[in-house]
C-alpha cells in the first residue's frame, strides 16, 4: 500500500469542505475560509507534507477523469471515439464542450490550491517544522502551479497568471497575460523549484529536483518555439537549455528505463525507476477524487472491468496505425503488415492479442483475455494502456470508477527524445552520436532495430507519438510544433483519418499481421478535420467568460504591470 493511503485517510477528515469549494466553476472564487488555516495545524513536518499531499491527486481529478485523453489524444488524432466525445474527435471543441470546461477548471483549481498552500505554509508553519520540509512543501506547490500553467497556456494561449487569489477579490481589472510572459513565468518558477527540491524523494511518489529539471527540459524545448514567433527557427539558447537539463536528468538523476515497455503499465507499476513524476492515485472505497477513474471510460467492456468498462467505441485511429513500423499503406483505403514494435500491443488491443494479466468474463466462467475478433464492417482497436483489469487482477484494489494505478506525467524516455530534438534544433537532421544513442534507447526498448545515419524531426516526432500514445501527450507535441511551424502542425492534423475501419488478423489468436480496411459508408466529414488558425487553440469555456468578462480583453505582458 502506498504511503499516500495514510495521508489521504487522515487528510480526508480535515479538508473536505475546502476541496469541495475549490471545485466551483468560478476559478476566481475566494479561497475557502474553512481550509486548513488554523495556526495549530502546521506544527510538524508530517502536517506540512499532508497539506500538499492532495496536490498530487484530487486537484487534478477533473482533468484526469476524461479530459486528459479527450484533449491529449482525441484532438491530436492518435485515438478516437466513434459515438461520444465527437467535438474533440472532429476538432470542433467549443466553449460548451464538457472536457474543455472541466480541464480549464481543474487547472485553475491546481493554481488556486497551490497558491493557498504557499500562503498557509508561510503564515502558519510552526517552529518545529524543519526549514527543509517547509521549503520542500512550498516548492511542491510552485511545481504544480507551473505545470498547470503549462497546460493552460498550451491549450488556451493567453491566460491570467494568478499568484495570490486573495488579491483578486479587490481587483476588477484582472485579464489574460501574453503566452510569452506566461512561459517566462513558469520557466522562472521551475528553475527556483529545481533549486529547492531534494535529489531523492521525501516520501514515495513525491517530486524531486529531477522532476523539476525534467520539466525544465520540456519547458525549454517548447519555449524555444514560442520565442520563434512563427518564423520556423527556434531560439537556440532555449534549445541548448533543453539539451542541458535533459542530459542532467539522464546522467545524474539515478532514474532508469524499465526493461520491457509493457511493464510500464502492468500492475503494480507505480513509482517505478522510469517515472519522474506521476499523479498519485489511491484505490479508496467510499471516497471520490483521490482515485483513478479513467480506466472506467477506456476499458472496452464490462467483461474486463468492475461494473464499468464504457470504452467500447474508443480506438486507435487509422492514422495512428500508420505510425507503427512495418504497417504500410497499400492503397487509399488499406493498411497491411506486421510490426515488431512492442508498444502497439501495450497501447491498443488488436484482434487475437493475448493479455494474460487481465481476466475476462465469458459465459460459464472466466478466462485470460484474448481480444475478440467480431464484425465484418467495422471494429475497434481498443485501449490497453492503463487498463489493469478486474479487482482480482490487482489484489482487490479496484471497483467501479475506482482504481489505484498512477498516471504518468513525465517519464525518463521523454528526456532521451528531448535531448535528440534539442541537438537537432533548427537543422534538417542530426548525426550526433549521443543524440542517436539516446534516441535508440527508446527505439530499441520497443523491440526495434537501432536507427543508424541521421535523425530528422519527423523521425523524432513519430517516435514520441508511438511512445506516448494514450498518455495525453500527443496534442502538446503538436502545440509545440505549432508555435514555430503552424503550417506543418495543420498538415499533420489534416492528413489524419479519424473514421471507422475493419481489422482482420491473419490468424486467431496470436496473429502475426493484420489488414486494416476503411469502412466504406463513413462520410469524409466523419473522417477528416480542418485544423486552422481559427480552431487550433481551445475557446475559453463559456461559463468562465460569463463570470469573468475581463478574459475577453486583450492580453498584456505579465511583467509590465
Amino acid at each position: 500500500m502506498k504511503s499516500y493511503q495514510k495521508i489521504y485517510t487522515w487528510f480526508a477528515f480535515i479538508l473536505p469542505v475546502a476541496l469541495l469549494s475549490a471545485c466551483s466553476e468560478d476559478f476566481l472564487e475566494r479561497p475557502p475560509k474553512d481550509s486548513i488555516v488554523d495556526a495549530g495545524f502546521y506544527q510538524t513536518d508530517d502536517q506540512v507534507l499532508a497539506s500538499t499531499a492532495l496536490l498530487y491527486s484530487k486537484v487534478w481529478f477533473d482533468y484526469n477523469d476524461k479530459a486528459s485523453y479527450n484533449l491529449g489524444d482525441f484532438r491530436a488524432g492518435t485515438a478516437f471515439s466513434a459515438w461520444n466525445d465527437r467535438g474533440n474527435v472532429l476538432f470542433n471543441t467549443t466553449g460548451n464542450t464538457p472536457e474543455n470546461g472541466s480541464s480549464w477548471r481543474s487547472f485553475f483549481i491546481v493554481v488556486g490550491q497551490s497558491n493557498l498552500a504557499i500562503q498557509n505554509i508561510n503564515k502558519y508553519a510552526g517552529p518545529a517544522v524543519s526549514p527543509a520540509i517547509k521549503k520542500h512543501a512550498i516548492a511542491e506547490a510552485r511545481f504544480m502551479r507551473a505545470l498547470a500553467y503549462r497546460f493552460l497556456v498550451m491549450n488556451w494561449g493567453a491566460v491570467p497568471v494568478i499568484e495570490n487569489n486573495l488579491e483578486l477579490l479587490a481587483d476588477t481589472t484582472v485579464q489574460r497575460n501574453t503566452p510569452e510572459s506566461v512561459w517566462k513565468f513558469i520557466t522562472s518558477e521551475m528553475r527556483q523549484v529545481a533549486e529547492d527540491l531534494p535529489e531523492t524523494p521525501v516520501r514515495s511518489g513525491r517530486i524531486t529536483k529531477w522532476s523539476a529539471e525534467g520539466m525544465l527540459a520540456r519547458f525549454y524545448l517548447t519555449r524555444s518555439g514560442v520565442e520563434a514567433g512563427g518564423s520556423g527557427n527556434r531560439n537556440q539558447a532555449f534549445l541548448d537549455s533543453a539539451k542541458y537539463y535533459a542530459e542532467r536528468v539522464i546522467t545524474t538523476s539515478g532514474a532508469s528505463m524499465v526493461g520491457k515497455y509493457s511493464d510500464l503499465f502492468l500492475y503494480p507499476y507505480d513509482n517505478n525507476p522510469e517515472s519522474l513524476f506521476s499523479l498519485q492515485w489511491v484505490y479508496s472505497p467510499g471516497a471520490w477524487g483521490t482515485q483513478n477513474s479513467t480506466p472506467a471510460y477506456l476499458a472496452y467492456s464490462s467483461d474486463i472491468a468492475n461494473g464499468d468498462g464504457w470504452g467500447g467505441d474508443k480506438s486507435a485511429t487509422f492514422w495512428m496505425m500508420k505510425q507503427y513500423e512495418g504497417i504500410k499503406q497499400t492503397s487509399e483505403t488499406v493498411l497491411q503488415g506486421r510490426t515488431l514494435d512492442q508498444r502497439l500491443k501495450a497501447t491498443f488491443m488488436l484482434p487475437g492479442a493475448s493479455y494474460p494479466e487481465i481476466t475476462q468474463t465469458i459465459p460459464g466462467g472466466t478466462q485470460k483475455l484474448i481480444f475478440p475478433f467480431t464484425g465484418s464492417d467495422n471494429n475497434f482497436l481498443s485501449i490497453k494502456k492503463y487498463i489493469t483489469g478486474k479487482a482480482a487482477d490487482v489484489g482487490g484494489q479496484a471497483a467501479q470508477q475506482n482504481y489505484g494505478n498512477d498516471t504518468y506525467m513525465m517519464r525518463l524516455a521523454e528526456m532521451y527524445l528531448v535531448y535528440a530534438e534539442a541537438v537537432m534544433g533548427n537543422a534538417a537532421s542530426t548525426s550526433d552520436a549521443k543524440a542517436l544513442a539516446y534516441f535508440n534507447k527508446v527505439h530499441t526498448r520497443a523491440g526495434l532495430s537501432p536507427v543508424t545515419g541521421a535523425l530528422t524531426f519527423d523521425m523524432i516526432f513519430k517516435e514520441r507519438i508511438v511512445e506516448f500514445a494514450m498518455e495525453g501527450m500527443a496534442w502538446y507535441d503538436l502545440v509545440s510544433l505549432h508555435y514555430y511551424n503552424a503550417a506543418k502542425a495543420y498538415a499533420i492534423l489534416n492528413e489524419q483519418d479519424r473514421g471507422l475501419f475493419f481489422t482482420k488478423p491473419d490468424q486467431f489468436p496470436d496473429p502475426t499481421s493484420w489488414t486494416f480496411t476503411k469502412t466504406s459508408w463513413v462520410a469524409v466529414t466523419d473522417r477528416m478535420i480542418n485544423a486552422n488558425s481559427g480552431n487550433f487553440l481551445l475557446p475559453i469555456p463559456s461559463a468562465e467568460l460569463s463570470q469573468a468578462p475581463n478574459l475577453q480583453k486583450p492580453a498584456v505582458d505579465y511583467y509590465s504591470k
